[in-house]
């Protein structure tokens, strides 16, 4: 017989007993090893203002309160700019007639929040703020947002209360009148981001890279003292 076969019979039960606890000890051990090294996989990598920067974020050093007003959600429903309290918002200032910034980077936000994990766009919101009033009401808004994703949500509302708005948060937009006696809209191309207090909290800068914004979302979430 088997040298190593008749050991193993020879064996008392305490010690299989034994033996078999300390398999199942290191087998539980390596799976709260394996468990603990995905978790830390999953967690947003820290980052420094410099490299924030590098990847085209500027986090403000103090956060700007936002005045309170009202403009008009796409649902053609009042909004008042309280109401982004409670969560993250991307916003960014543009019109359905634009021609290319608009759609590439609506397209580009809609990638970005696809590579998102459940938890994180449960409190994300994408907003886009039109600067073309005049041309932009709700229901047209409503649909061009949700051309590029179901969750985007738009805002319209008063001339004069975009302009305050979009100046609070330092995007500048103009009408300019074409030849043809339409007009387009030169506007900033910045994506801003506002906090669960409301406040503006930080900027992406143009090009937009959806690798390097989740990057730097996730980083600046982790890091902020709500």
């Amino acid at each position: 017989m088997d040298k190593t076969v008749a050991d193993t019979q020879q064996k008392t039960p305490e010690q299989q007993r034994g033996i078999l606890i300390t398999v199942v000890v290191l087998v539980l051990l390596m799976l709260a090893v394996l468990a603990g090294f995905l978790n830390k996989m999953g967690q947003p990598r820290i980052i420094t203002d410099a490299e924030l920067q590098a990847n085209g974020a500027i986090e403000l050093e103090r956060p700007r309160i936002l005045d309170s007003f009202t403009l008009l959600a796409d649902s053609g429903e009042d909004f008042s700019t309280d109401e982004f309290a409670g969560r993250w918002s991307l916003v960014f200032f543009g019109f359905t007639h634009c021609p290319d910034i608009c759609p590439t980077t609506m397209a580009t936000l809609n990638n970005f929040y696809q590579t998102l994990d459940e938890e994180t766009r449960a409190d994300t919101d994408i907003v886009l703020v039109s600067v073309d009033p005049k041309r932009d009401r709700p229901e047209k808004l409503h649909d061009y947002v949700r051309y590029f994703n179901p969750d985007f949500r738009g805002l319209t509302g008063e001339f004069l209360a975009l302009k305050r708005f979009a100046n609070q948060l330092n995007v500048p937009f103009n009408k300019v009148p074409l030849e043809d006696g339409g007009y387009t809209v030169d506007h900033g191309s910045q994506v801003v981001l506002i906090n669960p207090r409301g406040h503006y909290h930080a900027f992406f800068r143009a090009p937009l890279d959806p690798a390097k914004m989740k990057l730097t979302y996730r980083s600046i979430r982790a890091t902020y003292n709500g």
